[in-house]
């Protein structure tokens, strides 16, 4: 069986199959990579790899279970061992609380027998040259950058018992870039860092991004150190997303419910229909998004509050998530629907946030008074889950704004704050733009956010990081 038909792989799982039902899911992965350190390249490389996922339903008296086992690296001899370990899973368990039936009646993908979608160092072509550009005029500067670029494409097949063969192939970039300029005269290592998601590098200028951070650590040689407490506080689309993203992990509708979120409603029930921000804003997924596409039916590898198994293959439509301020969906996979009595909206391949602004955040600096501005967000945690309070760190620059303009480089902060109490806050969203979520881009990376401006940021503390 060759190495590269995973399909032939899904068929011959299905075929072994002896349970009542089952589901195959096979990713194919491959990478390109470059790092790079001092104004030179240090290493690049291509890999590739397979996870083969096999879910088996045995249906029993008391309903019906499911075992889930996933390997990776998987080869023909390995399918018959893979396959019975799943079976064996779900013999040995009780039944599942998510069952429904296995999904049927998606079209099939008319790609689904062809070979997986592969990237390569060609993804680089037009990147590469510029980057070296960048490495130039950065050494004019006095300027060291650091970073890496990664690229990374995921050919996925779905196939099921019932006839169910899907596939979707997802390709994914990030590009991370630190400058870094000599000390300055009281010892300080002046550092700045820029961030950027694509599909294809196509549309990222390491140049640019150079020339960004050059103004950014222009604006550190002035050091001013600030006390804790709350500002006037411009967050950039990163930390936006950051944020937005926790709180969509936190947005499962049986959780709210149950009462155990900051979506549910004090005395019971949930707080859909509710206004959340005084802004018309509006917080969406869509599959079909330009620039942020993401696989247009549910992918499913074990379940939980926000997904399961017996959803796979299930259409994901295009989601509103807050409508015009307004809480309008929660999180739900066919069973916490049909516990919640809500739509099924299953979980979100991607996030976008508009707000109605058409300024750009440099056009938000311009408007403000005396405020700071933010680079991004570091080291978040939740501290309450009823309130989704989260802290977390600032990095890589905070930076005074005063009369439209920045003036320096302050400390950075440790911040206490809820993203759904920040929206309700929130006095300006800017224009939205396609962002790299700096926090959790090892594994949610396509979101458009604006910039927004929050009157009264929570700075808890004063940090010493950098």
């Amino acid at each position: 069986m060759s190495r590269t038909s995973p399909h032939e792989i899904v068929e011959r799982a299905l075929e072994l199959s002896t349970a009542d039902g089952c589901v195959v899911i096979a990713d194919e992965q491959s990478t390109a990579n470059l790092r790079w350190a001092g104004n030179a390249l240090t290493t690049n490389g291509v890999t590739r790899g397979r996870t083969l996922t096999v879910v088996a339903t045995v249906d029993g008296k008391e309903g019906t279970a499911s075992g889930v086992v996933s390997r990776s690296a998987v080869t023909a001899e390995d399918l018959e061992p893979l396959v019975r370990a799943a079976e064996a899973a779900a013999r040995g368990a009780g039944p599942a609380e998510d069952a429904r039936p296995l999904v049927t009646g998606t079209p099939a993908s008319p790609d689904f027998t062809e070979a997986p979608a592969e990237t390569s160092s060609a993804v680089f072509a037009d990147f590469a040259p510029a980057l070296g550009e960048a490495f130039a005029r950065a050494r004019a500067g006095g300027r060291e950058l650091y970073g890496f670029a990664n690229h990374e494409l995921v050919s996925t097949y779905v196939g099921a018992s019932t006839g169910l063969r899907l596939r979707h192939d997802q390709p994914n970039g990030t590009l991370e870039l630190n400058a870094k300029s000599a000390a300055t005269a009281d010892g300080r290592l002046l550092s700045a860092w820029a961030g950027r998601s694509t599909r294809d590098f196509k549309d990222v200028d390491p140049t640019v991004l150079d020339a960004e951070l050059a103004v950014r650590l222009g604006w550190a040689e002035r050091k001013i150190d600030l006390p804790a407490g709350r500002y006037e506080t411009l967050l950039p689309p990163t930390a936006v997303a950051d944020l937005l993203i926790y709180q969509m992990w936190s947005a499962a509708a049986r959780d709210a419910v149950e009462g155990r979120t900051v979506f549910s409603k004090p005395g019971g029930g949930t707080r859909l229909g509710e206004k959340l921000s005084r802004l018309p804003l509006t917080l969406r997924s869509d599959p079909n998004a330009p620039g942020l596409e993401s696989a247009p039916f549910v992918i499913a590898h074990s379940s939980g509050d926000d997904a399961s198994v017996f959803d796979n293959g299930l259409p994901v439509p295009a989601t509103e998530w807050i409508r015009e301020g307004e809480l309008a969906r929660l999180t739900t996979t066919r069973h916490s629907a049909a516990m919640t009595g809500m739509p099924v909206a299953p979980g979100f391949g991607n996030l976008i946030l508009d707000g109605g602004g058409d300024r750009s955040l440099e056009e938000m600096v311009a408007a403000t008074e005396r405020g700071l501005l933010l680079t991004c967000l570091w080291y978040i945690r939740e501290v309450d889950p009823a309130t989704l309070l989260l802290t977390g760190l600032t990095r890589d620059g905070v930076y005074l704004v005063e009369n439209g303009q920045v003036v320096g480089e302050v400390n950075n902060f440790r911040f206490n704050e809820s993203p759904v109490d920040l929206l309700s806050r929130a006095s300006e969203a800017g224009r939205t733009e396609k962002t790299l979520p700096r926090e959790w881009s090892d594994w949610f990376t396509r979101a458009a956010m604006p910039a927004l401006r929050i009157p009264d940021f929570n700075m808890s503390s004063v940090s010493k990081g950098v």
